[in-house]
């Protein structure tokens, strides 16, 4: 019970402080099983996207994040263990023999949605990264989940590195449409496809 109001004290917050609408420009709010694909510029992102979400969708709708980052101290671990209840991904691959999808493989396979940040981490820059591969073999793995493009416009402005107080400024959420991988698409391709149609989905002030 306290996780929840947790939760929706930081989702409230998080609305609040950004203003942020929610743009489903080529999907619906639905409970189908997904990926949302986002850029990726804050620590904040997953929060906002999860946010962005109908309330019915959030409980089963799960970030990935960085362990050594969300291990660090107390705090964090129960925001991302309790609260949001996150997947966790040795990115310093300390031990070669596990596979590091696995964790997201296992969630999918539990039902759940994912929120993945393909770029692997944060971009301070404009435009995109170039995307890791994960995103690539867990469509390749798990054929009959929906790949969502997600662009978060604003984030990073409205509040900048070094800034103690938020910017007024409003950030939107923009749900492109479902991707899917093709039956002989490279991976080349389809994380070029998938770069274009994160791209796409961004407004023309992001």
């Amino acid at each position: 019970m306290f996780e929840r109001l947790f939760a929706c004290a930081i989702t409230g917050a998080a609305r609040l402080i950004t203003g942020a609408r929610s743009l489903w420009l080529g999907c619906a709010p639905v409970p189908t099983q997904r990926i949302y694909f986002a850029n990726h510029c804050s620590h904040g992102d997953f929060v906002l996207l999860w946010a962005s979400l109908p309330p019915s969708l959030r409980p089963r709708t799960r970030p990935v994040a960085g362990a050594d980052y969300w291990q660090k101290g107390a705090v964090r671990r129960f925001v991302i263990n309790r609260v949001f209840n996150g997947v966790l991904i040795d990115r310093d691959r300390s031990d070669p023999s596990i596979n590091p999808l696995q964790p997201m493989l296992d969630a999918l396979d539990l039902g759940d949605s994912l929120i993945l940040f393909p770029e692997g981490t944060r971009n301070q820059g404009d435009g995109l990264l170039p995307f890791k591969g994960g995103l690539y073999r867990l469509g390749q793995a798990r054929t009959d989940v929906e790949l969502v493009p997600v662009w978060i416009a604003n984030l990073n402005r409205v509040m900048p590195k070094g800034r103690a107080l938020p910017l007024p400024l409003l950030c939107t959420v923009s749900f492109g449409e479902p991707l899917s991988i093709g039956p002989a698409e490279a991976k080349e391709d389809f994380l070029a496809r998938a770069r274009e149609a994160l791209l796409a989905v961004a407004p023309e002030q992001a």
